[in-house]
């Protein structure tokens, strides 16, 4: 039975011998499952494993299948199971001769036995290939021991040719791949190709090795990437679930705020809706309007959220997607506005994708309505266009609908996050930044019902793609209670290191604040993704250098100008305890709330990671394990430095949740003067409680006489080992030691 997982990030550099050697370690912390990266043969060199090549073999660089069978006895050995990352949506194709299903379709074009694997529109003519520096590189094309070479990159030829312009595929400018492509690629990505695995010989290709493992007893769990992607999600979870029937199935499906998961055969997502909740719970909601002003004046004429969505989806939609924009507009017949109203209603769509005709009905007709409002000169072809969008099955309305989530995914997520800059520790997928943290009440309100609909969906704070660390966002959720403070801090650091531009300016202070002290190097590469992300003075295509170099000045004088270098010290220094409390909260929240809780490689420590690839850095698991070995020998760490404390609410939480049932699910109350800043609940046999808004508590000079109120029963305070005396225990006693509390009722 899973209970928990581990997620370790399984790549050329740490492959599947040096996961194996974490088995007794994770067993110790407390885990009852190892969660990898995907596993299959990858791109080579690949550092993430989703641009899977090969199908049918465990990527060679990870170690092959013989040290897969090694880990998968390692783990038996310590009495662990697996859970693993399988990418049914795309393929990689970036070096075309190591994916064998990818170079004969190249080879052979619409005749390749794998012609039918990729989503690719023939109708277009040759498979455009954006690969080039430009189209004059044509020139710098050569034939080399039977194929097509352009400098490292090789290409098959057709059988009886010689020349580029004979072949099924066409190597144009990288410039022309978001215009012209013609297939479909994941979001923007011209080296993943997308899979038709609604074919049932694709799906069983794809598939029969990550099933073979699963039939022989070596993975208990799937984890499935990007769904969303797919032609037909349901369709397609449901023939994996008819091939694994008692495996654990969580899907990364992004939920917004209340959406609710289709009645799909999973157990779950992948914890990104639990990560907004454990997170905002911890953020003072009343702070949202002194942030909003503060906004305003750093920017002036700050955009509304809801516009400033709008903007980024309606860029991702008609720059970065308009090659799969214009197929939609040809299937919908591409009169005169047609492409403009496709990218209207996408933009406007509220979620990331509708299931037609099964669900989703409404969000449709909600951005068909706000479409028609934003662009009344559309509302004609808006109106020619529903019935089909509407039908579901109608080649437009599913295509349409795998649009909108990528739309959602680059506008969103890739580029407002980055722009929208109030307060970035709700910039998370899965969050909505307009939303300013969430109550208590609301949080139970949500614990309740995914005990209820949803117990085994995953939880986590932190995975390989979040936008920064869970304990960067527990730093940054004690700025919500000082926000006066916070916005002369910015005037200061803003005036000694100047930025170009205000939103980018807040980005950057809320990052040092959050992760300070972080590497030189490591600021310097976030900062130009998020500029480069954002894309609003500078971008991937097109660097502004002058601009990049204004950020890289503002960065540098953070550690080069003593005054200032000494006021981020001390700033920082003043809101830490405060950030240790919230991350021991969130973490214990989110270890003990409804569903199975993901613990992500090295977070059982204080954890300072931004976006990937920063996420993704080597982990000291030796010094993890020396640790735990102290902690197992009854050492109590103090709240320090170390993060030790964090490894031990970790362990002792994991541990508290083996051989117990939790089924049940109650909010617990507090009385007295300080009950606003107590957050509890109860398990059936393990009671959580935990301090909220901690910079407000000790103004208010600490718990005084509030007191928590109990289930009946006899209880003792696992981190501690403590008694608790009473039904109502006074607070300030109970969180004596740590900030938080992990009750366990007393057997004996």
């Amino acid at each position: 039975m899973i209970n928990s997982t581990y997620r370790v990030q399984v790549r050329p550099g740490f492959g599947l011998a040096a996961t194996a050697g974490l088995a007794g370690y994770l067993a110790d912390l407390g885990v009852t499952h190892l969660y990898t990266s995907p596993l299959l043969a990858a791109t080579p060199g690949s550092e993430h494993g989703y641009d899977v090549v090969d199908h049918t073999r465990v990527n060679p660089e990870l170690g092959g299948e013989e040290q897969r069978q090694a880990l998968g006895d390692a783990l038996r050995e310590h009495g662990l199971g697996l859970v693993v990352d399988i990418v049914p949506n795309h393929a990689g194709v970036a070096v075309p001769h190591a994916n064998p299903a990818w170079w004969d379709v190249l080879k052979n074009g619409r005749d390749s036995a794998y012609a039918h694997w990729f989503d690719i529109d023939w109708e277009r003519g040759r498979i455009l290939l954006p690969v080039l520096g430009s189209d004059d590189d044509v020139d710098k094309l050569r034939v080399e021991d039977g194929e097509l070479r352009y400098y490292d990159h090789r290409f098959p030829l057709a059988e009886g040719t010689d020349r580029h312009d004979d072949q099924h595929y066409e190597l144009v400018d990288w410039r022309r791949g978001n215009t012209e492509i013609n297939y479909r690629r994941f979001f923007a990505i011209a080296e993943l190709a997308g899979l038709r695995v609604e074919d049932p010989d694709v799906f069983q290709q794809t598939h029969a090795e990550i099933l073979r493992w699963y039939k022989a007893g070596d993975v208990d769990g799937i984890r499935v990437d990007h769904p969303d992607g797919l032609r037909d999600p349901a369709g397609y979870l449901q023939r994996l679930r008819d091939h694994a029937p008692d495996a654990w199935l969580v899907i990364e499906k992004i939920l917004e705020p209340g959406e609710p998961l289709p009645e799909w055969p999973v157990d779950g997502t992948t914890g990104y809706d639990a990560l907004a909740e454990a997170c905002g719970v911890f953020v003072d909601t009343s702070a949202a309007d002194a942030f909003t002003m503060l906004d305003a004046r750093l920017l002036g004429a700050p955009t509304a959220w809801i516009d400033l969505v709008h903007t980024g989806k309606i860029e991702a939609a008609t720059r970065l997607l308009s090659s799969e924009l214009s197929r939609l507009s040809s299937l919908a017949g591409n009169r005169d506005g047609t492409g403009d109203a496709l990218a209207e209603v996408a933009a406007a769509f509220p979620v990331y994708r509708s299931y037609l005709p099964a669900a989703g009905g409404g969000h449709l007709a909600e951005a068909l309505a706000a479409a028609k409002v934003r662009r009344p000169d559309l509302t004609e072809e808006i109106d020619r266009l529903a019935p089909r969008l509407a039908a579901g099955v109608d080649d437009l309305a599913v295509r349409f609908q795998q649009f909108t989530g990528a739309v959602m995914a680059k506008g969103v997520e890739d580029t407002a996050f980055y722009r929208w800059s109030r307060f970035v520790a709700l910039n998370e997928v899965g969050g909505d930044p307009s939303r300013f943290g969430v109550t208590p009440e609301a949080f139970h309100a949500a614990s309740a019902s995914r005990q209820a609909d949803w117990p085994r969906s995953m939880t986590t704070l932190s995975t390989h793609d979040t936008k920064r660390g869970e304990d960067v966002r527990a730093r940054l959720a004690v700025l919500s209670e000082l926000p006066d403070e916070w916005g002369a801090a910015v005037d200061r650091w803003s005036a000694a290191a100047p930025v170009p531009d205000p939103a980018t300016a807040h980005l950057l202070w809320q990052t040092v604040a959050g992760a300070w002290p972080i590497e030189r190097e490591r600021l310097h590469a976030y900062m130009e993704k998020a500029t480069r992300e954002a894309s609003t003075h500078t971008s991937w295509a097109s660097p502004d250098e002058e601009f990049e170099a204004a950020v890289r000045a503002a960065v540098d004088r953070a550690y080069d100008d003593p005054r200032l270098r000494a006021d981020i010290d001390g700033f920082v220094a003043g809101i830490t305890p405060g950030g240790w409390s919230n991350a021991l909260g969130q973490k214990l929240v989110q270890l003990l709330m409804p569903g199975i809780p993901d613990v992500y490689q090295g977070t059982e420590l204080w954890d300072n990671s931004l976006v990937d690839p920063d996420n993704r850095r080597d982990v000291d698991f030796a010094l993890r394990r020396d640790l735990l070995t102290r902690i197992g020998g009854g050492w109590r760490p103090p709240v320090d430095d170390s993060g030790a404390a964090k490894l031990l609410l970790v362990t002792t939480a994991l541990k508290a949740r083996r051989g117990r049932d939790l089924t049940d699910y109650t909010a617990l109350t507090a009385d007295g003067p300080a009950a606003d800043h107590c957050l509890a609940f109860d398990r059936g046999g393990l009671v959580v409680v935990a301090t909220r808004l901690p910079l407000g508590l000790a103004k208010r000079g600490g718990w005084g006489d509030t007191t928590v109120n109990l289930p009946e029963g006899v209880w003792k305070d696992s981190l501690t080992g403590v008694a608790v005396t009473g039904r109502s225990p006074l607070i300030r006693d109970l969180l004596g030691a740590y900030p938080v509390a992990l009750l366990a009722m007393d057997e004996a």
